[in-house]
């Protein structure tokens, strides 16, 4: 199934009760459990939320879960799976372009989606983010990042925009780095075998 636009993750929710990213928990999540454990009350941000198998998993550990995506088929998936692990997590509609933060979080969250920030707003969102953090919270990201030596991913999304080796650590020059690290890794999301080329940050707001 080729996806072609990001609008189109509605269809491809929508076509199957199935999850079509699953239902285990990126292993990101697993680190932020080692770096900051839910052992008093913390809420958690999951920017673009998707199905919900990361908002679901933080829940079920304790954490207090708010999440977001654009895909209203995703937040009914992620309502759907929040309710058969009975937890409770508040999830809405959002643009991740359009949308700014006006409470405060322990952590924000982010997997395989801040590729769908325009650059030219890259900045101002991410001031909003750090602005919206808590002292000692976390900042967990990824972001798709640009190399000559992978070919453009089958997908071709007009809506999004690769980020360069170690732009993401700019944003966060006056935080404590967790950890970071580059990596490359073989995905069949679109049916066609291709690979991408990732950053990954776990920043402290000191």
């Amino acid at each position: 199934m080729s996806i072609t636009q990001h609008h189109d993750y509605e269809t491809v929710y929508k076509s199957s009760d199935e999850y079509y990213w699953g239902v285990e928990p990126s292993n990101m999540c697993l680190k932020i459990i080692e770096l900051m454990p839910p052992n008093k009350q913390l809420k958690v941000l999951d920017i673009c939320c998707g199905e919900g198998k990361d908002s679901v998993f933080f829940a079920r550990c304790g954490y207090d879960v708010e999440a977001f995506d654009l895909s209203d088929a995703g937040v009914e998936k992620t309502k759907r799976l929040a309710e058969k692990a009975n937890v409770e997590i508040n999830v809405y509609k959002a643009d991740i372009c359009e949308y700014r933060l006006n409470t405060n979080f322990d952590i924000l969250f982010s997997s395989g989606a801040l590729h769908y920030i325009k650059p030219e707003l890259r900045e101002e969102i991410f001031e909003n983010y750090r602005n919206h953090t808590k002292e000692n919270g976390l900042n967990v990201f990824n972001v798709f990042v640009e190399k000559p030596f992978i070919a453009p991913a089958p997908e071709n999304e007009n809506n999004s925009y690769l980020w360069q080796s170690g732009q993401l650590m700019f944003f966060y020059k006056d935080w404590f780095i967790e950890d970071f690290s580059e990596y490359v890794f073989d995905c069949n999301s679109s049916g066609v075998p291709h690979q991408h080329a990732m950053n990954k940050i776990y920043a402290r707001r000191k």
